[in-house]
């Protein structure tokens, strides 16, 4: 997702699957497609290495189960305390996170 209207869209009424590190939300499109956009803050991760982290490993785990997702718009919301997990343990989190979203959205 490109513009801030994509993003206005997914914050009204959507739905939601929260973990203590992250938030997703969601809510259906008119593309036979999911589409992803990321919400990383300096708040929650100061340094831009950091953020740009996350926002890798986030994209990485929606291209490899983007085809098992439904045609949603997908906005993901880091928090604090996301920055301390490791690589594996934010993939695994990812993956978990998109099960329940594709059982929710059902």
């Amino acid at each position: 997702m490109l513009t801030p209207m994509h993003f206005k869209h997914v914050f009204s009424n959507p739905v939601r699957v929260g973990t203590p590190q992250l938030t997703i939300l969601a809510k259906t499109n008119t593309l036979s497609h999911p589409r992803l956009g990321l919400a990383v803050s300096k708040k929650s991760i100061k340094l831009a290495v950091g953020r740009n982290r996350i926002k890798r490993l986030a994209r990485e785990s929606f291209r490899l189960h983007q085809h098992q997702l439904p045609a949603v718009d997908i906005v993901v919301i880091s928090k604090n305390g996301i920055s301390d997990l490791s690589n594996q343990e934010l993939m695994k989190l990812l993956e978990k996170s998109w099960r329940r979203l594709t059982r929710r959205c059902e």
